[in-house]
C-alpha cells in the first residue's frame, strides 16, 4: 500500500476492494458502490462533523510548547464541552511522524494550559502521563467560538500540507463531535446518495464522535478505540429493524457505524435509538448482531481498525486482501482508497436475541 497524500475525498480512480462472504475478492470502482447494494439493504454513515481537534499553546508552569490533541468527551450535549480527555504532545507538528514526537512536560493536576483564546486546567493523570482529563474556562459559547478560531484539524505526516476543515468534513456532516473524521464517509457524495435513491435502498445516519487513530505511544495505541458518544435516530433504529425483518443487509459506513449499533443492541439484539457511549473492542471473537457488511478505508494490520474488520472476515481472508492491496497499490490512510467487506458465509445469520456479544482484545494473528 501507498499513503494518500492529498486532501481529496473523492479523488478520480478511486477504487473499492469487494470481499463477498464466501472470502471472494474483486476490483471494482468506487464510484460503483450502489451496484453491490439490493433492494432489501438498508446504508447507515456517520454524520459527524469534525472538531479542530489539534490546539496548540504553553504549558502556563514551564513554560513549554504543547500540542493538545482533544480525545474524548462525556456525551455529544453541545452545552458540554468544557471537559475532554486528551493526548498531550510537546513542541512539534504534524510533519514530525506521530510516534517520533517530543514528549510534553511532565503534568501535574491543577497545571495551566494557554492555548490561544483558551485556557484550560489539568484535572487529572489517566493513568498514563500523557493522557489527562482538561477542562476548559469559559462559557460554552466561548469554547467554540475558542476552538473555531484557533483549533486545527488533526493529521500526520503522510500529508503534505496543513488540512482546512473543509478537507475532513463530508458530505453529510452535521454536529461537529469527531475529534479525526469518520472518514469511511468519503466515499458518498450526492451522486451516491441519489444512485441510492434511485434503487430503493433506503439510506439513514446516526452520529459517533469518531476518536484519535494514533497517539504516538505503543501503549496508548493499544488501548485504541477509546470510549466514544454516539447516538442513534428513532428513525435510524427503526429502519434496521425493518430492514432485519425483511432479511436484508445492514450496510455500515465506516468502523464508527459498527462500533455504536453493535454497542446499541448489546443487551437483546435490537439497535434502541438515543445516546450511548460505545465502550467495547470490536475484534475476532466479537459475535456481530447488526451490521452485516462495512465499508471502510484500507486499514493496515496492527490498527484498531483493522482489529474490527476481523470481526467480518478471518485471518487468511484478510491476509489475502492485504497482500491484493500491496499487488495492486491500493492507497491507505484516511483520504485513500475503499474496502467492502461482507459478515462471513457462517456468520451471515442474524444473530438471535439474547445470544452473547463477546467483545474482547485479541493479539494479531
Amino acid at each position: 500500500m501507498r499513503a494518500a497524500t492529498l486532501p481529496i475525498q473523492r479523488p478520480d480512480g478511486a477504487r473499492l476492494l469487494v470481499v463477498d462472504r464466501a472470502g471472494h475478492i474483486e476490483h471494482r470502482a468506487r464510484c460503483a458502490l450502489a451496484t453491490f447494494l439490493r433492494a432489501d439493504d438498508c446504508v447507515i454513515a456517520n454524520d459527524a462533523a469534525t472538531l479542530p481537534a489539534s490546539l496548540h499553546g504553553i504549558h502556563d508552569r514551564t513554560g513549554e510548547t504543547i500540542e493538545v490533541r482533544l480525545a474524548g468527551r462525556p456525551s455529544l450535549a453541545p452545552d458540554e464541552v468544557a471537559r475532554f480527555s486528551a493526548i498531550m504532545f510537546g513542541a512539534g507538528d504534524f510533519r514530525t511522524p506521530t510516534e517520533a514526537r517530543a514528549a510534553p512536560p511532565t503534568l501535574l493536576p491543577g497545571d495551566r494550559l494557554t492555548l490561544g483564546p483558551l485556557t484550560a486546567t489539568v484535572v487529572r493523570i489517566l493513568d498514563h502521563p500523557r493522557f489527562v482529563e482538561l477542562r476548559f474556562d469559559g462559557s460554552a459559547v466561548h469554547i467554540w467560538h475558542a476552538f473555531a478560531l484557533h483549533g486545527r484539524p488533526v493529521q500526520y505526516a503522510h500529508l503534505d500540507s496543513a488540512l482546512s476543515l473543509w478537507d475532513v468534513w463530508t458530505p453529510i456532516a452535521a454536529q461537529p463531535v469527531a475529534f479525526e473524521p469518520p472518514s469511511a464517509g468519503f466515499v458518498l457524495d450526492w451522486r451516491t446518495v441519489e444512485s441510492l435513491r434511485a434503487r430503493r435502498i433506503p439510506f439513514a445516519t446516526l452520529t459517533h464522535a469518531a476518536g484519535l487513530s494514533s497517539t504516538g505511544d505503543a501503549g496508548l495505541d493499544r488501548r485504541l478505540p477509546f470510549d466514544e458518544p454516539y447516538r442513534i435516530p428513532a428513525a435510524t433504529a427503526a429502519l434496521i429493524e425493518a430492514t432485519r425483518a425483511r432479511q436484508g443487509r445492514v450496510v455500515a459506513i465506516g468502523t464508527t457505524v459498527v462500533r455504536a449499533l453493535e454497542h446499541a443492541a448489546s443487551v437483546d439484539g435490537i439497535v434502541h435509538a438515543g445516546d450511548g457511549i460505545a465502550t467495547q473492542r470490536i475484534g475476532p471473537d466479537t459475535r456481530l448482531r447488526i451490521v452485516d457488511v462495512i465499508v471502510s478505508g484500507t486499514h493496515e494490520p496492527g490498527s484498531s481498525h483493522y482489529e474490527l474488520l476481523r470481526a467480518f472476515a478471518d485471518c487468511a481472508t484478510l491476509a489475502r486482501v492485504t497482500i491484493a492491496f500491496e499487488a495492486h497499490q491500493y492507497r491507505t490512510h484516511e483520504f485513500g482508497d475503499s474496502v467492502w467487506i461482507e459478515r462471513r458465509k457462517d456468520d451471515m445469520p442474524h444473530t438471535k436475541v439474547g445470544a452473547p456479544c463477546y467483545c474482547v482484545q485479541y493479539a494479531m494473528c
